[in-house]
């Protein structure tokens, strides 16, 4: 006899054509180790760099742990009112409509995606070859050899990630679970253990330059808050979680409290063994850290342990990026190939290799403080216009189920809102190059909106 084919399975009640295979703790995992990676291992030295006064520095990671908490709140009832793939692209077409959503996009594309996979790779090959005892600025023609291995990475997570959502959120799960170890293990043992406080006495470090404490205060909160970037994330794979309207709020919230507190501890300890006022000289500052309460075993261990945990982040960003170009090849807002769902690993395969090629070329031309500034500066203002969706949609469209409510409406959206505005508005003063080009960028989206809805009609008619 034949064999009998399999019953069709269940539409999904959203629309999705992704397979939801993603429980709470890969959610929380996504969430995590997407946050955790490049930034706190080395962004305090960026902070101490632009604000050399305590009470600013501490209090910048205190603001920041607030403001992603208030940021993933508010996602969290918009994840469980559109659990769709593509999460941050759909909250602003649902609230504002296609143009300012492809206009997302359009940066994901050109600043925001590149960006994040370009400083994120570059962190996790510095610390591969201070392992090797090789120094990874070593050039090799017009790169080094750290952006020669980053590229190599970027190309790995995206072989991953191309065979699949379940293989890259095992590789997730092992690495989150890893790093918040490694975290956890050095705040201890930071505490617990004496340190050589002699062994950063001679560093010799070069005075930033001189600004306002309003000013240089807001410019070091562009490199928290890229420390701190990786919450909304999880939003991106809305499509292919279990159960989302239930999960998703509780992975949001969860796994930002996680960070918060781990980020926290991190920087205590930090400040504990390396004085203030030569942060600046620790570039990579959990290794020194390390290397003043273990030696050269602990270099080892915690430049190890950074390794995974850069490339873990990296693994996130790949699994959560290319979702936001199929949500938007779905729309034909993009090339529709680009929304082609592999027969035999049930992921957007044609998206993914886009979003690889496009890390590879921007870490092989820009610095990590480059790329993370411009990273920041790309992705907020659509932040803040997501958040905003919360009241617009509330108005606009009542009459739809809410599993979750935004904890301290109206205050908790707002305030976000409010210190996105004031982020945004202190860098274009303090760094006005940089926040034009972003903008630039930004906005050249819009002839380029206009064309494609006119080819997409022309083509539509000739059809």
């Amino acid at each position: 006899m034949p064999p009998v084919p399999p019953p069709p399975s269940t539409p999904d009640p959203w629309g999705e054509r992704l397979p939801r295979r993603l429980g709470l703790i890969s959610a929380w995992a996504v969430l995590v180790g997407s946050t955790i990676g490049s930034g706190i291992f080395r962004t305090p030295a960026v902070v101490a760099e632009r604000v050399q006064d305590p009470a600013l520095f501490l209090g910048g990671w205190i603001v920041g742990g607030l403001l992603a908490l208030a940021g993933a709140l508010s996602y969290a009832e918009l994840a469980a009112l559109y659990p769709r793939t593509g999460g941050m692209y759909v909250y602003i077409r649902e609230a504002f409509g296609r143009a300012p959503a492809f206009l997302f996009g359009w940066a994901e594309l050109l600043i925001i995606r590149p960006a994040a996979y370009g400083a994120i790779a570059i962190t996790s090959a510095e610390y591969f070859w201070r392992l090797m005892g090789v120094n990874g600025a070593t050039a090799v023609g017009p790169v080094s050899i750290a952006q020669l291995a980053a590229a190599l990475f970027i190309v790995i997570v995206a072989a991953v990630n191309y065979r699949g959502i379940q293989l890259g959120a095992v590789i997730q799960n092992a690495s989150t679970v890893f790093k918040v170890g490694a975290l956890l293990g050095l705040i201890a043992l930071g505490f617990l253990l004496p340190h050589d406080a002699g062994l950063f006495a001679d560093r010799t470090v070069t005075a930033a330059p001189t600004i306002a404490p309003a000013a240089a205060f807001g410019v070091a909160m562009v490199a928290i808050l890229w420390a701190y970037d990786g919450w909304a994330d999880v939003a991106f794979v809305s499509g292919e979680v279990r159960d989302p309207q239930r999960l998703l709020p509780r992975a949001l919230v969860l796994g930002t409290l996680t960070v918060v507190v781990l980020y926290l501890g991190a920087i205590a300890v930090y400040w504990y063994i390396v004085p203030l006022d030569q942060m600046p000289g620790s570039p990579l500052i959990a290794a020194d850290a390390a290397q003043a309460v273990l030696g050269t075993a602990g270099v080892v261990f915690v430049s190890l342990a950074i390794m995974v945990s850069t490339f873990g982040t990296l693994n996130g960003s790949m699994m959560t990026g290319p979702r936001v170009f199929f949500a938007m090849a779905e729309d034909r807002l993009f090339f529709r190939r680009l929304a082609d769902v592999h027969p035999r690993f049930g992921s957007p395969a044609h998206s993914i290799v886009l979003a690889a090629v496009l890390g590879v070329i921007f870490v092989s031309i820009r610095t990590f403080a480059e790329l993370a500034d411009q990273f920041i500066i790309g992705i907020w203002p659509f932040y803040a216009l997501a958040v905003a969706a919360v009241f617009v949609l509330r108005r606009r469209r009542p009459d739809l189920a809410r599993p979750y409510r935004v904890w301290g409406y109206p205050v908790v959206p707002l305030l976000f809102l409010l210190a996105s505005v004031y982020l945004l508005g202190n860098y274009m003063v303090s760094e006005p190059l940089t926040f034009a080009v972003d903008v630039l960028v930004i906005l050249s989206g819009i002839p380029i909106y206009v064309l494609w809805g006119r080819w997409q009609r022309r083509r539509a008619s000739v059809t």
